[in-house]
């Protein structure tokens, strides 16, 4: 692989907005120097916008105390001419691309979003990064984009390999999530574009998504509400805390997949997928209980809180799957790298976030 140095680069971050987004500008703001980073997001209302406002506020404290720049820039990956001049006016050297609509369960009600996003928001990236190489321009040197633990569909085997099949999606939010690998394969090996997919499983952490299982039972249960807990409980989940999932994506903006000529003198795809999981997997049960000893210590819920009562149990979900395990041994090879947050205390820091949250 290229080795590239992010400092007093220019990189942009699309769904800088969103969770894993907004931690990766945080980590970049950290620990680059000089860099310009561009931030893209829409700020749509999937959910609770003012959870992406928080983010971003974030993100203004951290950059006044950053060697780095920041911009942010409102608009969607959708609009093509917008893509377009951002490419034209910055000119990025690595781009992360994590704008996306996601949630499994919200494909098989609205569709049309995940194409717009997903699959158009993509390709116009991917053209976005082809004509950056126009009239001999270096260009971008590296594309990064999210793909998701759901493409592995209802694999058996297990831990998940990214050398395993994965033409069998069971939701409309894993059909998008594959299109976009083979989108930019294709874009690899036609036009030459560095690019490196990330499978992220089940990721976690403070000011996440609240359509996520571990947010929306801890809104439920702090409201006294029933929690469904799909498929009878008999799920496992291999939790990935957000502080791994971001040094993960910036280690691997480090490492652009080489442009080399193949034996037979044609160019090989300079194209990488790796999984990003803890390697893990956990009961949903034993992590439906750590949650709520957590939420107990930072005082969401009473001390002699009955979880028991406030769990509903039901049949599995379409589009859901029963297991996620990732085999991360390509990523532990390649980047010396692999997650390990315990999830107690991934956990704990969520539930003190959350207080925090809930009280201000």
């Amino acid at each position: 692989m290229k080795k590239l140095d992010l400092d007093h680069s220019t990189i942009l971050v699309t769904g800088a907005a969103g969770f894993i987004g907004a931690n990766l500008v945080l980590r970049l703001l950290a620990e680059c120097d000089g860099t310009q980073i561009i931030g893209l997001d829409s700020v749509n209302d999937y959910y609770d916008v003012s959870i992406k406002e928080y983010r971003l506020q974030q993100i203004e404290e951290a950059a006044a105390r950053s060697s780095c720049s920041w911009q942010f820039v409102k608009g969607n990956i959708a609009d093509a001419e917008l893509v377009r001049k951002l490419f034209a006016e910055y000119r990025f050297q690595v781009v992360v691309n994590l704008a996306a609509q996601a949630g499994v369960r919200y494909s098989i009600e609205n569709p049309d979003a995940y194409i717009e996003a997903n699959v158009i928001g993509f390709y116009n990236i991917l053209e976005a990064c082809r004509h950056s190489y126009d009239d001999g321009a270096e260009g971008v040197e590296h594309l990064v984009y999210a793909s998701s633990s759901s493409i592995y569909g209802a694999n058996a085997k297990i831990p998940y390999s990214t050398e395993d099949p994965t033409e069998k999606p069971v939701s409309l939010y894993a059909a998008t999530k594959k299109t976009d690998e083979l989108l930019a394969h294709a874009y690899s090996k036609l036009y030459q574009i560095p690019s490196t997919g990330l499978r992220f499983f089940t990721v976690y952490g403070p000011a996440g998504r609240p359509d996520m299982a571990y947010f929306g039972f801890s809104e439920k249960l702090r409201n006294g509400e029933k929690i469904k807990v799909f498929n009878y409980g008999n799920c496992k989940r291999d939790f990935t805390f957000v502080d791994d999932v971001t040094e993960g994506i910036r280690l691997v903006m480090q490492g652009a997949p080489e442009r080399v000529t193949g034996e037979d003198g044609l160019p090989v795809p300079p194209y990488a997928v790796y999984n990003i999981g803890n390697s893990s997997p956990v009961d949903l049960m034993e992590f439906i209980g750590i949650l709520a000893e957590e939420l107990i210590r930072v005082e969401v819920l009473p001390k002699d809180f009955d979880l028991q009562a406030h769990e509903e149990l039901l049949p599995m979900q379409p589009g859901d799957v029963a297991v996620t395990y990732a085999d991360t041994s390509v990523l532990e090879r390649d980047y010396g790298f692999k997650p390990s947050t315990p999830l107690r205390e991934g956990l704990r820091k969520f539930a003190e976030w959350y207080g925090m949250w809930n009280r201000k």
